[in-house]
């Protein structure tokens, strides 16, 4: 039996990267998963399809994870359309805006913060008294951005790290009702958000990694699945850096 069977899971922003391949790991370790989008509903209709086809659970829904209503109203209805709800993962996120600090304005730092920590508290909250009494887990997706040094990302970089400070409180809260609250530091990897680089950037970031390589999202997914597990009962308030050894 695989270790999700039975289990009800929510991945956000998962018609792409990572948040694709997270929603595929969970559903091959058994778990139902739902998958979220707020405009590319082709793209989650094929990852629902791509796991079903493999024999997996899925079903495609629709929330803007800026919208605090409508971020709270996605998890209500996938715990009432599927029966229970187990995994919250937070994955969407408005994308890394590389804007030095002289261009930064009140609507990009809104939004910023609308998508990348509003939505997450907002579904957070909702998910808590749906977890079942034996417990549940939310995994939060972070970025390595927060311990290394980056810069033109202010505001980003302190949404991720406002993310992984209610992270940790929230793991104090609500280890009494045995649900763990952990976060995952992505690395450097292969998705549309560093498309951009050139191969002059990607050979820096690959000399500076350990293991050789720049990350797929399949790495981040199986850090998921293992937070996801019954294997990681006793983790809890810990940001999990996932990013092939680079240090700073």
């Amino acid at each position: 039996m695989s270790r999700l069977t039975g289990k009800v899971a929510i991945v956000t922003g998962s018609s792409r990267g990572i948040g694709a391949a997270t929603a595929r790991r969970l559903a091959s370790d058994g778990a139902t998963v739902v998958v979220n989008y707020v405009a590319s509903q082709d793209k989650a209709d094929a990852v629902v399809d791509s796991i079903e086809a493999a024999g997996g659970r899925a079903v495609a829904m629709r929330a803007d994870m800026g919208n605090w209503s409508q971020a709270q109203e996605l998890v209500r209805k996938a715990a009432t359309d599927l029966g229970r709800l187990d995994v919250l993962v937070n994955n969407a996120v408005q994308e890394v805006g590389r804007e030095p600090i002289d261009d930064v304005t009140e609507a990009f730092t809104r939004k910023q913060f609308d998508v990348n920590i509003l939505g997450p508290i907002a579904t957070m909250q909702a998910a808590a008294p749906l977890f079942p009494e034996d417990g549940g887990r939310i995994i939060n997706i972070s970025s390595c951005v927060t311990v290394f040094p980056l810069p033109w990302s202010t505001v980003y970089v302190a949404t991720k790290a406002g993310l992984e400070a209610a992270t940790r409180s929230l793991a104090a809260e609500l280890g009494p009702r045995n649900i763990t609250v952990n976060s995952i530091g992505v690395g450097f990897t292969n998705t549309d958000l560093i498309g951009t680089n050139t191969q002059e950037q990607d050979d820096a970031l690959i000399a500076r990694t350990p293991l050789g390589r720049i990350g797929e999202p399949e790495d981040i997914a199986d850090a998921v699945s293992l937070l996801a597990s019954p294997d990681a009962r006793w983790i809890t308030g810990q940001l999990v850096l996932a990013t092939g050894g680079i240090v700073p």
